[in-house]
């Protein structure tokens, strides 16, 4: 445990992390597809209210009945909250420290930060949680 009080990965997880980073990194150069299959991965391993996301919907997006880009993807794990925005072709990460659903401190990272960081907190949750498990074990496979 940290001393802040958050749960850390132990040592044995280091090379699981470094693989679900570079798995989740994998489709970075493109962000929007970044942030689509990113959004998919961490709904299936997660419980529902640990990931939100904000869709952007123009007209065209309506009238073909497409859900539209998104733009941002909030991931909420303890006391920690892993904010991605995408816009107009660039990121903007920040990790925050949440206690009671209020924003304690803010840090904006950069995005191979901010994946790390993602990484560590849901390798963290796979070890005991085994739905979450199972979805990273299927996510790293995909490779």
């Amino acid at each position: 445990m940290s001393d802040d009080g958050r749960l850390e990965p132990t040592a044995r997880d280091e090379e699981s992390i470094d693989l679900l980073a570079a798995a989740l990194r994998r489709d970075a150069a493109d962000l929007e597809v970044y942030a689509q299959v990113l959004a998919g991965a961490l709904a299936e391993a997660l419980p529902a209210d640990a990931v939100a996301v904000e869709r952007g919907r123009g007209l065209a997006d309506r009238l073909a009945g497409r859900p539209g880009r998104i733009e941002r993807l909030d991931v909420t794990l303890g006391d920690q909250r892993l904010s991605l925005t995408v816009s107009r072709g660039r990121a903007a990460a920040e990790v925050c420290r949440v206690v009671r659903g209020v924003v304690l401190s803010r840090r904006p990272v950069p995005l191979d930060e901010w994946t790390r960081e993602l990484a560590a907190a849901v390798t963290v949750r796979a070890g005991s949680d085994a739905r979450a498990r199972a979805a990273l074990e299927r996510l790293l496979l995909d490779d």
